[in-house]
């Protein structure tokens, strides 16, 4: 299957996506921002990126479910009434026909849960909220299962710049299962393909970890680094777009290294990511060496931590990696 309708769909809603988080980001919205119960923020453009997404993805597919991140029920509170105008009004600068009424139940449409058979649309309207807000790194990351397996993943990464880490931002990957992976400014439509970096060698390697201690251990990660003798220190980044630097061969190791064992991976934090790698050359797995399970539902249950690597320092991580955590 060449699957050339979903990807110019995939692409198309994330674009549309990606322009709407600019937008919120250059209106400074102080007051756009919610806690979840877990308190961790969500912002209008999270909520704006689900909605247009999955409007878009409704017109071309109606038929497939959309297993998205955000709901609208805190969006319908008294008290949050400025960020909902603030809201409506970003999402109408992107699809104006729509009405408060659609784009709640756009929003309301990522509702659906994932398995193992069928088709679903994953999305992340934003993968590194914090980062957002910060004007650091994020994605709109969105993805396409099919009978538990990603065959599709598309990552709009709008302030990672085109080459290595300067120059001109809005990177835009897309990868087909089978058909390599591909990067693009978010703006045009010259694609280039992308593969892993050629290093061997780890001390050579750069490795990627997240922003926030509590999503992935630091000080397991030194470790991991000193047993490898890696030179350069570890690359701090928010979001799927470390994925991105990994398929495009700017950086060598993506660790995800949990700091609770009650931890479970969503699938929508991995599943564009893991596919983009994969097809790049690259090899993705948890802490176990296990490939990644996508149809156990909306989390990675049967999976603990992700390693990702351009494939030739694969198990050289997993065997360092594998050596900290069992003195844990």
């Amino acid at each position: 299957m060449s699957y050339e309708t979903e990807r110019r769909v995939a692409l198309e809603a994330v674009i549309k996506a990606c322009r709407l988080c600019q937008a919120v980001q250059r209106a400074h919205l102080a007051e756009g921002v919610l806690n979840k119960e877990d308190k961790s923020p969500v912002t209008v453009a999270d909520f704006g990126a689900q909605a247009v997404v999955s409007d878009h993805l409704a017109a071309a597919f109606p038929h497939i479910p959309l297993v998205g991140e955000e709901d609208s029920g805190a969006l319908q509170q008294r008290e949050n009434a400025r960020v909902r105008e603030a809201l409506l009004k970003h999402v109408r600068m992107i699809v104006p026909r729509l009405s408060e009424k659609e784009i709640f139940a756009a929003i309301d449409r990522g509702n659906a849960n994932a398995g193992p058979r069928g088709r679903f649309w994953v999305l992340d309207p934003i993968d590194g909220t914090k980062g957002f807000l910060r004007g650091d790194q994020y994605a709109v990351a969105l993805a396409l299962l099919e009978e538990g397996q990603v065959c599709l993943g598309v990552l709009g990464c709008p302030s990672l710049p085109l080459a290595s880490l300067q120059g001109p931002v809005g990177s835009l990957f897309v990868a087909v299962r089978g058909q390599g992976s591909a990067l693009r400014p978010i703006e045009m439509d010259e694609e280039r393909q992308v593969t892993v970096a050629d290093i061997s060698n780890p001390s050579e390697a750069l490795f990627c970890e997240s922003v926030e201690s509590s999503h992935s251990s630091h000080e397991d990660m030194d470790e991991i680094v000193k047993r490898l003798a890696v030179k350069r220190p570890p690359l701090r980044m928010d979001s799927q777009a470390k994925y991105g630097l990994l398929a495009r061969g700017d950086g060598t190791v993506y660790l995800r290294l949990p700091t609770k064992k009650s931890y479970v991976e969503k699938i929508w934090d991995h599943a564009a990511g893991c596919i983009l790698v994969e097809e790049a050359g690259g090899k993705v797995t948890d802490l176990a060496g296990k490939p990644l399970d996508f149809s156990q539902g909306n989390t990675l249950v049967h999976n603990k931590g992700v390693i990702a690597t351009n494939g030739k320092l694969h198990d050289m991580v997993l065997s360092a990696v594998q050596s900290v955590i069992s003195k844990q």
